[in-house]
């Protein structure tokens, strides 16, 4: 029986996919930087009221108790095209990516779930009978955007599988956060609003599947499956996930041009990355360092975030990979070591987009433990991109040598021999 491979190199059509979405990620990862960097500034320059007043300005209509502040809109409105677009992910990734073959699978979901488990853990370790231990998944979740933006500002070369790995790891995180925040960041549920939202994702499903693709039906059913959602009392972003999982990824019929799904996160994924994330980021990461005070940074709920992401993530991560490598007897793929298993576990700990969501919803938008909850976040993920960088560029000349096999050893048609064939053991 032949010795499995972890952090083995997939299909070349998988791979240059996965290629392409980094590097969308990898731009909108920037942006999203930019726009935490600029909040940061804003709230600690003399003119931060402004900018409190900003995200408290309330817009729109008041009879669908939609008049909601600007920073809410940015949340709930804006983050359901996010999480739209990472519905559609996970189901691509679980239809036709990697999640669909078991044996592929069995590492990145490992990897997730440790990587959730033992960040709660050092935060409750740290609340521990408290009230603010109600915020033990604020620390476990990964901002893949924002990861890739260290990548990019590092200028690693980072071998395709682990980039892959890092993605897919990403992508089980994302599902599990939105388990996470539908079953026990949802305080009062209005059964009657809920049910009538299946009526309009009802119908948006049998458009879908029928491969209708004008936005003149598709967009209003999108908005009032939103807006139901939303009066159910779940968090609005899970509408968003549940029209991105309606959407088929398989093509009906042979021929050129994407599949629907394909189709729709083309569209979709500019705003996504360009414009939500970014805009969600500059209204929930402003903190004023000198309002917090310096108790802040020593604050339980801080120091739970911030252990969580820097030793929780990382210890989950390599430890869930050494469980699976440890119980499948399956080796490192050839020349890759656990620094850079290290190296990506200390990626997965820069929390940034879900972790200040979770922030919000465990403790109310604006509340006493608001500033802790965003000192945790930040500096932890700092620290985390901080540490990965130093790992990472440590090993790079050796990932230039991979990158340099991965590059020239090609066949005539432009794959690179040392990619698989699907379902290989190569």
């Amino acid at each position: 029986m032949p010795v499995s491979t972890l952090f083995a190199r997939g299909s070349w059509p998988e791979a240059r996919r996965i290629g392409d979405l980094l590097r969308a990620e990898t731009v909108g990862g920037l942006l999203l930087v930019g726009a935490a960097i600029v909040a940061l500034a804003w709230a600690n320059s003399p003119w931060r009221e402004a900018y409190e007043a900003l995200g408290e300005l309330r817009v729109g209509p008041a009879a669908l108790h939609l008049d909601l502040p600007l920073a809410t809109w940015a949340a709930d409105g804006l983050l359901a095209v996010f999480f739209f677009v990472a519905g559609l992910e996970l189901k691509r990734e679980f239809v036709a990516g990697d999640l669909r073959d078991p044996r592929r699978a069995a590492l990145p979901v490992a990897a997730a779930v440790g990587g959730m488990i033992v960040p709660a853990v050092v935060f409750v370790a740290f609340n521990a009978g408290r009230d603010t231990a109600v915020g033990w998944a604020i620390p476990t979740a990964t901002d893949i955007a924002f990861a890739l933006a260290v990548l990019a500002v590092i200028g690693t070369h980072l071998p395709s599988a682990l980039r892959t790995f890092l993605l897919t790891l990403a992508v089980v995180d994302d599902l599990l956060a939105i388990v996470i925040i539908a079953v026990f960041y949802t305080d009062d549920l209005r059964i009657v609003p809920l049910l009538l939202a299946l009526a309009p994702l009802g119908l948006f499903t049998l458009l879908v599947q029928r491969r209708v693709r004008s936005w003149w039906l598709l967009l209003p059913l999108a908005v009032l499956t939103w807006v139901l959602v939303h009066e159910s009392g779940i968090h609005a972003t899970v509408a968003g996930v549940l029209l991105g999982f309606a959407v088929p990824v398989v093509r009906r019929a042979e021929g050129p041009g994407p599949g629907l799904a394909e189709h729709f996160e083309h569209r979709f994924r500019p705003i996504s990355s360009g414009v939500a994330v970014p805009v969600f980021a500059f209204f929930a990461a402003g903190v004023s360092v000198v309002d917090a005070g310096a108790g802040a940074f020593t604050h339980r709920v801080t120091l739970g975030v911030a252990v969580g992401l820097v030793v929780g993530k990382t210890v989950g991560i390599t430890g869930a990979t050494w469980l699976v490598q440890r119980f499948t007897r399956a080796r490192l793929a050839e020349g890759l070591s656990w620094w850079d298993v290290l190296g990506l576990a200390l990626l997965g700990g820069i929390g940034f987009t879900v972790s200040l969501l979770i922030g919000e919803l465990a403790f109310g938008t604006g509340s006493d433990l608001d500033d802790q909850v965003k000192i945790g976040v930040l500096g932890g993920s700092l620290v985390a991109a901080l540490l990965a960088t130093v790992v990472l560029r440590v090993r790079n000349a050796h990932y230039r040598r991979i990158e340099a096999e991965e590059t020239l050893d090609a066949d005539a048609d432009g794959v690179p021999d040392v990619y698989q064939e699907p379902g290989s053991e190569r």
